[in-house]
């Protein structure tokens, strides 16, 4: 995927990927409620993200798409994570996750099945 998608603009993807297809007007809404934006602020995302080709504009009423499904920019920001931080290098990146926390027997076991299943 080579559309890279700002903090901000990720506001905008997530109303669409909770919500579905929604007028601007209504992400808008959203976010003001959510985050306090003006109109202003959350439309000039929108059209960067219809710039970008992360969202198409459908019309009547300025209806907003999503492009890109969450999982393919999951994907493609944990791929940016690991080369940039950690060298590539998914043990590395394993290691600062867990790190010292305290792991229960089940998220254990759910990791090892994890594992299992790539071998």
């Amino acid at each position: 995927m080579d559309i890279k998608l700002f903090d901000s603009e990720l506001k905008i993807m997530n109303v669409l990927w909770a919500q579905g297809d929604v007028t601007a007007k209504h992400i808008s809404n959203v976010l003001k409620e959510e985050i306090g934006w003006n109109m202003n602020t959350t439309y000039t995302l929108i059209k960067r993200c219809i710039k970008k080709g992360a969202i198409e504009r459908l019309e009547p009423n300025f209806i907003c798409h999503a492009l890109i499904s969450k999982e393919k920019v999951q994907l493609a920001q944990t791929n940016e994570l690991l080369d940039k931080i950690f060298d590539g290098s998914i043990d590395k990146m394993f290691t600062a996750l867990i790190g010292n926390k305290q792991l229960s027997e089940k998220q254990i076991k759910e990791l090892k099945d994890l594992v299992k299943n790539l071998e």
